[in-house]
């Protein structure tokens, strides 16, 4: 089976390069028939699972679409490659021809596709180089930005964001997050805008910035619902605790519902914070003072109690 197919793509190679050749009866060569040969043989080719020759009849397709002013196959068949090279496992090399594909498409004025295809690249580099995930991911949100398709654009500004924290990436990240916050308060998605803010002040005490967390909050008393909302007292008490230095406090808040259920990356952000000085509570240290007495005192109130009842109760 893998044989005949190999065949087969050799045969539609074959076909295309005839196409392409010029003679005296014939000045120029037939770009379009050549173009669907190509794009043939790459079928066969990777039916045959020989995804190399696959990659290279698509490479060829594509060349003879450009050379026949049809921009948006030309992409097609470069994202192909690109898959080509996926099933080969060779990544950056994928997402460069991804890339490509995308510029083409938008200069073909069919921005939706050229969104499309920047996503996909980023999930297939995901894994290998967060770094350019982020990059795409952004690239992306900005062509749906610039079409006017919020909803969209801050669906991958999320991805970003989380790849950020996920990299510990914290002064990128908290603007990131901050663009979702905007564009989420302009669609008026408010209760998300709630949660936003949850991440930011998380990412800005990760960044041990006690201040500007501390704005993000103050700021947020501006959305409409947020101030008296569940999210808002529990960012009044996750910050006192932080500024008093009280781990408990922290961590409790850190462990409710509101936090543990947020996604993964902010989770873990809230189980992982620890306050300033190790936890050592202000509060805490205050009681364990040595209490000044009064001069001509000779003992403190709780020595008092204790001589009031010394000898036992009648």
């Amino acid at each position: 089976m893998a044989a005949q197919k190999i065949n087969e793509g050799l045969e539609h190679l074959a076909k295309a390069e005839k196409y392409l050749k010029t003679g005296f009866l014939k000045w120029k060569p037939d770009y379009d028939s050549a173009a669907s040969e190509y794009g043939k043989a790459a079928v066969a080719f990777k039916n045959a699972k020989q995804f190399e020759q696959a990659k290279d009849a698509c490479l060829r397709e594509a060349v003879a679409h450009e050379n026949n002013r049809a921009l948006f196959h030309a992409a097609k068949a470069y994202e192909q490659a690109g898959m080509m090279l996926k099933e080969m496992q060779k990544l950056p090399e994928a997402v460069q021809l991804i890339e490509k594909a995308s510029m083409m498409y938008l200069e073909n004025g069919t921005p939706d596709t050229a969104a499309m295809a920047l996503e996909r690249a980023g999930k297939l580099i995901e894994n290998v180089d967060p770094e350019k995930a982020v990059q795409l991911y952004q690239q992306t949100a900005n062509v749906f930005e610039n079409e006017e398709r919020l909803r969209q654009a801050v669906e991958l500004l999320g991805k970003a964001s989380r790849l950020l924290v996920r990299g510990r990436r914290f002064d990128e990240a908290a603007l990131s997050i901050q663009k979702e916050k905007n564009i989420y308060k302009e669609i008026e998605n408010y209760p998300t805008c709630y949660k936003k803010t949850i991440a930011q002040v998380l990412v800005h005490l990760h960044r041990s910035d006690y201040v500007a967390a501390e704005r993000c909050v103050r700021e947020s008393y501006s959305i409409p619902g947020f101030n008296g909302s569940e999210d808002c007292a529990a960012l009044e008490q996750l910050l006192e605790g932080y500024d008093q230095q009280d781990q408990d406090q922290v961590s409790e808040v850190c462990n409710s519902p509101l936090f543990k259920y947020m996604d993964n990356d902010y989770a873990k952000l809230g189980l992982s914070l620890v306050v300033p000085g190790g936890g050592i509570k202000k509060k805490a240290a205050a009681a364990a003072a040595p209490q000044v007495k009064p001069e001509g005192t000779t003992a403190t109130a709780v020595e008092e109690d204790e001589d009031e009842y010394a000898g036992g109760l009648c």
